[in-house]
């Protein structure tokens, strides 16, 4: 939908490293020239090469057309703007009715069901033309198994019964005339492991915010007192990889690639290179739901910064019918945003 925003290409202005992936769909006509890669570790040609430039001219990419558009259009301009569907989409009247699929821990393209949604539910004046789902999936998953993702089970196969109890009936009542029953949103709910029906999305604005507090902690109040600032030394040498190393090329093979997002934190809240803010044991439930909004202050004495934010679930110390999960960090949501274009998207 939007390959600048948060889908394949960019995250908020940081490019997504793949250039192998560029490579093999662009390269040739039929997709027969494999990407030649130096080494096992993605990690070591990256560091080697020193930028993402610099290693896609190493491996011939310059020479791709698709690769000199990207090089030359680093900020939000015009050239990301006319094709972000969602934006394109809002200029057309509503004319057949849609279902927009959404994975909640979608590695590729988390950014575009949503915005499309946002773009198309105010032309439903009817309520009968845009349902959203909302499943605990990688990308694609839905029409894969779906009792798990990655070490977080499910109890149940989300995506059959999604398929038979949602796009089975949605398909059958538009394409021949079947009586259905669903929701205008469908939204898998972790913790509970429940499907909710629900009436559009969110289901209701934020009540709540939270705050980081002096000492690493986190909170439902404001801080009090003077103004303070945590600190932490970022090394471009030793960058904070997104999984662990050895990092692989991109294969849904397992779930080193496709379920990275629910991979254990503690990969790198343990690096001194990264704040971590802790809250006390939650003593009753809490929900989050919707587009988590950050109001981060932050500075760098270097000339630019990818800013990563994460909310986390810590699970307890020990599960005794799990005990692999004992203090399992799952990451409830995250992004990055590149800090050059703090002041507007499209310049840098």
């Amino acid at each position: 939908v939007d390959g600048w925003r948060g889908d394949d290409w960019f995250h908020n202005g940081a490019f997504r490293l793949g250039i192998d992936y560029i490579w093999e769909q662009i390269a040739t006509r039929d997709n027969s020239s494999p990407f030649a890669r130096t080494t096992f570790d993605e990690y070591d040609a990256a560091m080697r090469a020193g930028s993402a430039g610099a290693l896609a001219k190493a491996h011939g990419l310059d020479q791709i057309g698709f690769w000199r558009k990207l090089s030359a259009h680093l900020a939000y301009d015009g050239f990301w703007q006319a094709q972000a569907m969602d934006q394109v989409l809002s200029r057309y009247p509503l004319k057949v009715p849609v279902m927009l699929v959404h994975g909640l821990w979608d590695q590729e393209d988390i950014y575009g069901a949503t915005a499309v949604y946002r773009a198309l539910k105010p032309k439903d004046t009817a309520g009968n033309m845009v349902y959203l789902t909302m499943g605990p999936w990688y990308h694609g998953q839905q029409i894969d198994d779906g009792k798990a993702l990655g070490d977080i089970q499910w109890d149940q196969d989300t995506a059959k019964w999604w398929r038979r109890t949602v796009l089975g009936p949605f398909l059958a009542h538009y394409l021949k005339g079947t009586p259905m029953d669903v929701a205008p949103v469908t939204a898998f709910q972790s913790g509970t492991n429940q499907w909710q029906r629900l009436p559009g999305w969110p289901a209701q604005p934020a009540m709540t915010k939270l705050f980081l507090q002096p000492g690493d902690t986190v909170g439902f109040a404001p801080a009090t007192g003077p103004v303070q600032t945590a600190d932490y030394v970022s090394d471009p040498a030793h960058p904070v990889t997104n999984v662990p190393r050895p990092v692989r090329p991109v294969s849904y093979e397992d779930n080193h690639w496709k379920a990275w997002l629910v991979g254990d934190q503690r990969i790198v809240s343990s690096r001194p290179d990264v704040l971590t803010f802790t809250g006390p044991v939650l003593t009753q439930a809490v929900t989050i739901a919707g587009q988590p909004v950050v109001h981060l202050t932050a500075a760098t004495s270097g000339t630019d910064s990818d800013w990563v934010v994460k909310l986390i679930d810590v699970y307890p110390d020990q599960v005794p019918s799990d005990p692999k999960m004992g203090g399992y960090q799952l990451a409830v949501g995250m992004d990055i945003f590149r800090g050059r274009y703090r002041e507007g998207l499209d310049h840098a």
